[in-house]
C-alpha cells in the first residue's frame, strides 16, 4: 500500500498537481517564448526556454524507437520498460528510489508512444542537482528487479484485461487492424498479455540498450535554470548512453480504406470509429488540413459535425475528426457515440459533411472564425511549464525547427479557402472511409 501511494503522489507531482506545482508551472501566455539552443561541452544538446518567476524545472526529452520496436512475441516491452525505470535504480531499491523522490518533491515519469520512448522530470529548484542525479540513475542504471518486474507486469495486465471491456478501445484497435493489417501500428501500445508473460529482465535491458541512444535524444527544458547551469547537468544524465542505437526502420503505412468492421456488445450505445489515410507532419499541406479539419469536425462546439450531428438532430453527445501523423504516414481519425437504432443515420450525416466539404467547402467566414481560434487558442498551449517542455521536444522530433512558435500563427493565417477546399478534395473526393462499430447486435 505504501509503494502505492508513494507512485500516485509521483505522477500527481510530474503532473504539477503538488505543492507549488500548480502555481509553479505556469508561464505568461503574453510573455515572448526565447527559445535557446544550448550544447553541453560533450555535444548534448537542448531547447531551453528560461523563466525564473518561480524555482521550478521541468525537462522533457524522447529517444526515437517506441512501442513499433518490440520484437514479435514481445509485444508490451517497450511499455514494461517505460513502467519500470523508476522502480529502483543503482543501489537504491524501488522503495528507496520512490522515497528519495517523494523527500525531495521530484517527479520522474517515463511513457512510450508508437513512434517515441519519452521521459520527464519536474523539480523544484533547491533539488536539482539530486533530481537530476535521480534522472541519472533511472535512465542508465535501472535495476529491473524481480519483484518489481512482476508488480508492473501485472498492473498492465490488468490494464489489457480491461481493455478488452472497453467499447472505444475495441472500436479503434479493429479500426487499425482493418486499416493497417499486419502493421506496427496496428498493435496496442501496451502489448498483449501472452507478450508481457514472455519478459525478462534481460529483454528490459537489451531493449532499453536498443532505444536509448545520443543520435535520437531530443531535449526540452523550461524553468529556473540557465544555459551555463544547464548544460554540465546534460552530460551527468545523458553522455554514457551509446552513440547510435538499434533502430529497426518502420515500413510506410499503406492504409486500407473502404471496410467496414461491427461487433456486437451488450452496451447501451454504439461507439463508431472511422478513418482515411491522413498527412504526415511535413507535408505541404499539413496546415491547409489543420484548418479543413478544424472547420469539419476538429473545433468542439463550432465544427460542422458537431453541427449537423449533435446541435441538428441530437444524433450524439460528442463527435469529431482529428489529424493524427505518426512517422511512416498519417491517419484522419473520426468518432461518435449514438443509439443502436440510430447508428446507421449518425454515419450517414457524418458521410454528408465528408462530401459538403469536398464540393462546397467552407465559407469565408467559416474559414476566417477557424483561423482566428486557432491562432487565439495557441498561447493556451504555453501557460504551464511542462507543456511548453513538450512542445519543444514535439517540434524536434517534427524536425520544424527552432523558430516554429514565431512562424506557427503566421502559417495558420496563410490558409486560403483555395487551400482548404484543395486539400479537402485530396484527403476526401471520392474516398469511403474504414468504419469500426462496436454495439448491441442488430436485429
Amino acid at each position: 500500500m505504501l509503494h502505492f501511494a508513494q507512485k500516485h503522489l509521483r505522477h500527481a507531482i510530474s503532473a504539477g498537481a503538488v505543492a507549488l506545482g500548480a502555481l509553479g508551472l505556469t508561464l505568461s501566455t503574453a510573455q515572448a517564448v526565447d527559445i535557446q539552443r544550448v550544447v553541453s561541452p560533450k555535444g548534448i544538446e537542448a531547447w531551453l526556454v528560461e523563466d525564473n518567476t518561480v524555482p521550478i524545472i521541468a525537462v522533457n526529452f524522447s529517444f526515437k524507437g517506441g512501442a513499433v520496436q518490440d520484437p514479435e512475441g514481445k509485444e508490451g516491452l517497450t511499455r514494461l520498460l517505460a513502467s519500470t525505470l523508476d522502480e529502483g535504480a543503482g543501489d537504491l531499491s524501488s522503495e528507496k528510489f520512490q522515497a528519495r523522490m517523494e523527500d525531495l518533491a521530484v517527479g520522474i515519469s517515463f511513457n512510450t508512444g508508437k513512434d517515441y520512448f519519452y521521459g520527464s522530470l519536474r523539480t523544484l529548484t533547491p533539488a536539482r542537482d539530486d533530481a537530476f542525479d535521480l534522472l541519472r540513475l533511472a535512465v542508465n542504471d535501472p535495476r529491473f528487479d524481480e519483484v518489481a518486474v512482476d508488480r508492473m507486469k501485472a498492473q498492465l495486465e490488468v490494464g489489457i484485461r480491461r481493455a478488452t471491456r472497453d467499447p472505444d478501445t475495441i472500436a479503434s484497435r479493429n479500426l487499425l487492424k482493418a486499416m493497417l493489417g499486419e502493421h506496427p501500428y496496428a498493435t496496442p501500445t501496451s502489448g498483449t498479455e501472452e507478450g508481457l508473460a514472455s519478459l525478462t529482465r534481460n529483454d528490459l535491458l537489451s531493449q532499453k540498450n536498443r532505444i536509448f541512444s545520443l543520435d535520437t535524444l531530443r531535449i526540452g527544458v523550461v524553468g529556473d535554470i540557465n544555459a551555463e547551469t544547464l548544460a554540465p547537468l546534460l552530460d551527468m544524465v545523458f553522455e554514457t548512453l551509446p552513440g547510435t542505437g538499434d533502430i529497426n526502420p518502420v515500413p510506410a503505412m499503406d492504409v486500407q480504406a473502404g471496410q467496414r468492421v461491427d461487433h456486437a456488445m451488450p452496451v447501451p450505445q454504439t461507439k463508431l470509429v472511422f478513418a482515411l489515410p491522413g498527412l504526415k507532419r511535413d507535408d505541404p499541406d499539413y496546415q491547409a488540413a489543420f484548418v479543413m479539419n478544424h472547420i469539419l469536425g476538429g473545433g468542439t462546439f463550432t465544427s460542422w459535425l458537431y453541427e449537423e450531428v449533435r446541435e441538428k438532430r441530437g444524433l450524439s453527445y460528442s463527435t469529431g475528426t482529428s489529424l493524427s501523423p505518426y512517422d511512416a504516414g498519417g491517419l484522419l481519425l473520426g468518432s461518435a457515440a449514438t443509439r443502436a437504432d440510430r447508428a446507421e443515420e449518425t454515419l450517414a450525416v457524418i458521410l454528408e459533411q465528408f462530401e459538403r466539404m469536398t464540393t462546397e467547402g467552407p465559407t469565408e467566414a467559416e474559414l476566417e472564425s477557424a483561423k482566428r481560434f486557432l491562432t487565439g487558442s495557441y498561447p493556451l498551449r504555453f501557460d504551464a511549464s511542462g507543456k511548453i517542455a513538450r512542445q519543444l521536444v514535439a517540434l524536434q522530433n517534427a524536425e520544424l525547427g527552432i523558430d516554429y512558435f514565431d512562424r506557427r500563427n503566421s502559417e495558420i493565417e496563410a490558409v486560403t479557402l483555395e487551400d482548404v477546399r484543395r486539400v479537402a478534395k485530396r484527403l476526401l473526393a471520392g474516398k469511403v472511409p474504414t468504419v469500426s462499430t462496436v454495439g448491441p447486435a442488430s436485429n
